[in-house]
C-alpha cells in the first residue's frame, strides 16, 4: 500500500509543475531559444546528467509504501510494521538490512576496534571480530582480500561497459530512425561531435556514471564500500539516502520562497509609493533578524508542538518528514528577500520601457501589463536565481544539521553525517569515512548544480546572450 508523506506530495506536485513548464517551453519558440544554448553547452549538459542521476535516486526514495507480510523477513528487517519504506529501500535491500555491530573500515573484513572474541575451542581472546555480512572470503592477516575486491570490481566494471554499449546502441537506432541517417554516418557524427548536442561528452559522462554505479553495486553485495558507522549501518546507504533530503531542501524551499519574492518584488517595483515603502520595510526588517536564531526558534516551536501532540505523528518517518517540511518552510520564508530586491530593481526599469508606457497609454489594465509584459521579462532572473540558490540551500542544510537545528536526527542527511563525524574524528584510531562519504556526495551535487547554473546564466542573461 502506497504511503504519501507530506514532502512526497509536494515533490510530486513540483514534478508535475516541471512537466507543465517543459510542455509550455516546447510550444514557444522564444522560450526554446535559450534552452538550445544550454543544450549546446558541454559543461552544462554533463552537469545536468549528474543532477539527473541524483534526481532519479531521490525520486525512488520519495515513493513510499507500507511493507506487507508478502515481503520476506530479510526485506523488512529492522523496520517496524508502522514504518513505511521507500522504493529505494526495497531496491537496495541488503545495504539497509545487513547491519554490523559497530564501526568497520571501507572494504574491511573485521570490525575497526578490538573486543572479546570467543574462539572455536571456547577460549576468549582480545582481537578484531569478523563482520557478519561483509568480507567473508579470505581476508588474510591484513584484513583485506585485495584479489577478491578486484575480481568483484572488474565484474561490475564489465557489466557497466556492456550496459553503456547497449545504451549507445539504443541511441544509434533512435537517431537512425528519426533523422533518416545511415548507421555509419550517425556514429561518425556522435564520435566527431559535429551535431549541436554535445553527444560525445554526454556519452563519456554516461559511461563513467554507469560503470561507477555498476562497480559500486557489485562491490556492495559483499563489502561495505564506505564502511559502517557507530551502530553498524552501511555508510554508502546513508549517503545515498541523504540525496533525497538535499534535493527536497533545495527544491521545496524554492517553491515556498518564489511566490513571496515574485509577488512582493513586482508590486514594489511597479506601483512604488507607499506599497514600495511597506514592502521594503518588510524585507529590511526580516533581514535584520539573524537567520540562524529565527530558524532555531521556529524549529523549537515545531518540536514543542510535536511533543504535545504525539497522537498526530504515528511513526518516526512521519515525524521526521514533518520537521523536514517545516525546515523548508522556514528557509523559504527567510530567504526570499534577496530575489525580491532583484525583481524590484528590474521591475523599476521595465515599467519605464516604451512598450509598457504604450500599453498604459492605450488603457491596458495593470493586471494585464504585469502578466504579459513585466513577468515574462523577469523570467531569466528568476530562473538564474533559483538554480544558483539550490546549491546554497543544500549547504545550508548541512550547516543547520551540524548545529542540531536542521532535519530530524533520525533522518538521513549529509549534515547529520557530518555532525556525527565530529566525535568520530576525535577517536583513536580516527573514523574518517563517514565525513569523507558525506563530503564526496555533497561536493559532487553542489559542483554539478553550480556548473549547470553557470550554463543557464550564460544562456538566459541578455548581456551574455550574444557571446554564447
Amino acid at each position: 500500500m502506497l504511503v504519501f508523506l507530506p514532502t512526497d506530495i509536494l515533490v510530486f506536485l513540483l514534478l508535475a509543475m516541471g512537466v507543465v513548464v517543459v510542455c509550455r517551453i516546447r510550444a514557444k519558440e522564444h522560450l526554446k531559444r535559450p534552452w538550445r544554448k544550454v543544450i549546446r553547452h558541454k559543461t552544462g549538459m554533463v552537469s545536468l546528467l549528474i543532477l539527473a542521476t541524483f534526481s532519479i535516486i531521490g525520486l525512488l526514495d520519495t515513493i513510499h509504501f507500507q511493507p506487507d507480510k508478502s515481503l520476506s523477513q530479510k526485506q523488512v528487517q529492522s523496520v517496524s510494521e508502522s514504518e513505511p519504506i521507500s522504493l529505494f529501500d526495497w531496491w537496495v535491500g541488503s545495504l539497509r538490512t545487513q547491519q554490523e555491530k559497530t564501526y568497520s573500515a571501507p572494504f574491511a573484513s573485521y570490525l575497526y576496534s578490538k573486543e572479546s572474541v570467543v574462539s572455536d575451542d571456547g577460549s576468549k581472546r582480545w582481537a578484531y571480530a569478523r563482520l557478519k555480512y561483509a568480507g567473508l572470503e579470505n581476508p588474510g592477516a591484513s584484513g583485506y582480500d585485495l584479489g577478491h575486491i578486484l575480481k568483484l570490481g572488474g565484474r561490475g566494471l564489465l557489466k557497466g561497459i556492456l550496459s553503456a554499449f547497449l545504451l549507445l546502441g539504443l541511441l544509434m537506432l533512435i537517431r537512425v530512425s528519426r533523422l533518416k541517417l545511415g548507421l555509419k554516418q550517425s556514429f561518425s557524427e556522435l564520435i566527431s561531435d559535429q551535431s549541436e548536442v554535445p553527444w560525445l561528452a554526454i556519452l563519456i559522462t554516461s559511461l563513467v556514471i554507469i560503470c561507477l554505479g555498476c562497480t559500486i553495486a557489485e562491490l556492495s553485495t559483499q563489502y561495505h564500500v564506505f564502511g559502517t558507522d557507530k551502530v553498524g549501518q552501511d555508510v554508502l546507504y546513508q549517503s545515498l539516502k541523504s540525496i533525497r533530503t538535499g534535493l527536497v531542501i533545495g527544491t521545496l524551499t524554492t517553491l515556498v520562497m518564489l511566490p513571496f519574492a515574485l509577488t512582493l518584488g513586482i508590486l514594489a517595483g511597479f506601483y512604488r509609493g507607499w506599497i514600495d515603502d511597506l514592502i521594503q520595510y518588510l524585507y529590511t526588517t526580516l533581514n535584520s533578524i539573524p537567520g540562524v536564531l529565527l530558524i532555531a526558534a521556529s524549529i523549537l516551536v515545531v518540536q514543542v508542538y510535536m511533543a504535545n501532540h504525539e497522537e498526530l505523528f504515528a511513526s518516526v518517518a512521519i515525524r521526521a518528514d514533518v520537521r523536514l517540511l517545516f525546515l523548508c518552510l522556514i528557509l523559504g520564508i527567510t530567504s526570499w528577500t534577496g530575489l525580491c530586491r532583484l525583481l524590484r530593481a528590474e521591475t523599476l526599469k521595465l515599467r519605464e520601457m516604451e512598450y509598457v508606457q504604450a500599453a498604459r497609454a492605450l488603457g491596458v489594465n495593470h493586471r494585464a501589463i504585469l502578466i504579459r509584459h513585466i513577468l515574462p521579462n523577469l523570467f531569466h532572473i528568476v530562473l538564474i536565481s533559483i538554480v544558483l540558490d539550490f546549491s546554497g540551500l543544500v549547504l545550508a542544510e548541512a550547516v543547520l544539521s551540524y548545529i542540531n537545528i536542521g532535519v530530524d536526527p533520525s533522518s538521513n542527511s549529509w549534515g547529520n553525517m557530518i555532525n556525527r563525524a565530529r566525535l568520530e574524528m576525535a577517536r583513536e584510531p580516527v573514523v574518517w569515512w563517514s565525513l569523507a562519504a558525506a563530503f564526496v556526495f555533497m561536493f559532487t551535487l553542489v559542483l554539478a548544480a553550480n556548473l549547470f547554473a553557470d550554463a543557464v546564466r550564460d544562456a538566459f542573461d541578455p548581456r551574455r546572450a550574444e557571446k554564447v
